[in-house]
């Protein structure tokens, strides 16, 4: 029967090659024309392969995970009949790859499986020896008291009575392995409370769980692009990060009036304020948002504020892009940011949503803690990062009052950025919020 080559097209400009991220067919398959092959991830997009004829799969290119360059073969088929060359109609996915804080122009860097630590089989756990079977209990060990020890609770049966206990405790005895025979106490009955004294005193006597096997993972896919351009924006940028306290106070009031009086609004989180406020002081700080061709030399200050925001997807870290946030309201801005966290989560982001981004905010809300230092999303020289709100006691006006406090965080390029320029900023920022009126007030 004659073959069919079907060589991996050109599926962007300037891409020399893809990763496969999932194949749809292997060797064997029958499968009809247009059918999935396979998905390609590329630095802008994930493409579905379709098959130009149709046949049988006898060959395919490579596994999850391997880079195929462009003009290679990726599939073979057998057809039946003189099967002509198709130029294939690519599919693009939402866009993965472009959505990760990093840069296009990332050095291939070699990833090694991620593995899990501390996880073992129950050989393993008793330290290889014997012939301990995987699932098996490991034999107790014993506490060895020292010399300072309290005595050990009364264990032993001298006169060979029957030991009692209820059916309670000599379920628990027996989960834990225990002989209840081995404990001796004053009565004739064992309580969940002399069993507790046993255990307590012989630490380490419950038998340890199984330990679990490890677990190797490929890194593919976004999780690889992920890997890379972190890697390649901490090898390439000299990161300072500036945190400054905030007092947020009067901001989540006045949240809390708007939130009351919305009407069919949106509700607004911290966020959409804080955006607002990073919006009004960065005219007057040009160098922080802006981009960094370091091989070109050449740095793009940008006049809109292209605000890129990153959102954690079950894929990994996505960075969808707020376009013209300087030109949005509180509502306008409440919306879109939860527009595109949905759309990056479930995949429906569109490449253009995904990119070109001019500075970039990352929260990680409630988990916000004291004080981060986010990596720059490459080419970008600056990202901002607000941490959790607490509740703490400040002095004011010689009285001790109750303050909603935030750290707020910069991570800069110090290629591009002094630090007195990062300090600066965040100052004028913390001004809007810590006196919200300035946020509405005009320019």
């Amino acid at each position: 029967m004659p073959r069919y080559t079907f060589k991996l097209p050109d599926i962007g400009e300037g891409i020399a090659e893809a990763e496969i991220v999932a194949w749809h067919v292997k060797p064997g398959d029958i499968v009809e024309e247009d059918a999935p092959l396979a998905d390609m991830m590329t630095d802008k997009a994930t493409v579905e392969m379709t098959a130009p004829v149709a046949g049988k799969v006898v060959e395919t290119a490579g596994e999850v995970g391997d880079q195929i360059a462009i003009g290679s073969m990726l599939v073979v088929f057998e057809t039946e009949g003189d099967a002509e060359a198709v130029e294939p109609e690519v599919q693009v996915a939402p866009n993965e790859a472009a959505a990760v804080a990093a840069p296009k122009r990332a050095e291939e860097t070699e990833i090694l499986p991620e593995q899990s630590s501390g996880r073992g089989t129950a050989r393993e756990a008793s330290g290889g020896g014997g012939d301990v079977a995987d699932g098996a209990e490991v034999p107790p060990i014993h506490h060895q008291p020292a010399a300072d020890d309290p005595p050990p609770p009364p264990s032993g049966r001298e006169d060979g009575r029957k030991v009692l206990a209820s059916p309670a405790v000599r379920a628990r005895a027996k989960a834990l392995s225990i002989d209840l025979a081995d404990i001796r106490v004053e009565g004739d009955r064992v309580r969940h409370a002399d069993l507790d004294a046993f255990i307590s005193y012989n630490a380490g006597y419950a038998p340890a769980a199984p330990a679990r096997a490890d677990e190797q993972v490929r890194v593919i896919g976004l999780r690889r692009r992920i890997a890379e351009n972190m890697a390649a924006s901490k090898r390439a940028i000299p990161h300072f990060t500036y945190v400054e306290e905030i007092d947020v106070t009067k901001l989540e009031e006045l949240r809390a009036d708007l939130n009351a009086t919305r009407g069919a609004k949106p509700k607004l989180t911290m966020l959409p304020l804080l955006i607002t406020a990073i919006c009004k002081a960065l005219p007057a700080f040009p160098m922080i948002n802006a981009r960094y061709d370091d091989e070109a030399g050449v740095v793009t200050r940008s006049g809109a504020v292209h605000l890129g925001m990153a959102t954690q997807t079950d894929g990994g870290l996505m960075v969808p892009v707020i376009r013209d946030a300087q030109a949005r309201n509180i509502w306008q801005l409440a919306t879109e940011i939860t527009r595109l966290a949905d759309a990056a989560r479930t995949g429906k982001a569109k490449s253009e949503e995904l990119s070109g981004s001019t500075i970039t905010i990352t929260s990680l809300g409630p988990l916000g803690g004291i004080a981060t230092t986010p990596v720059i999303n490459r080419p970008e020289v600056a990202i901002i990062g607000p941490n959790r709100i607490v509740e703490r006691p400040v002095f004011r006006d010689g009285q001790v009052v109750a303050a909603k406090l935030m750290n707020l965080s910069i991570s800069c390029d110090h290629r591009v950025v002094d630090g007195w320029d990062a300090a600066s900023f965040v100052q004028a920022v913390r001004r809007l919020v810590e006196t919200p009126a300035l946020l509405f007030a005009p320019e």
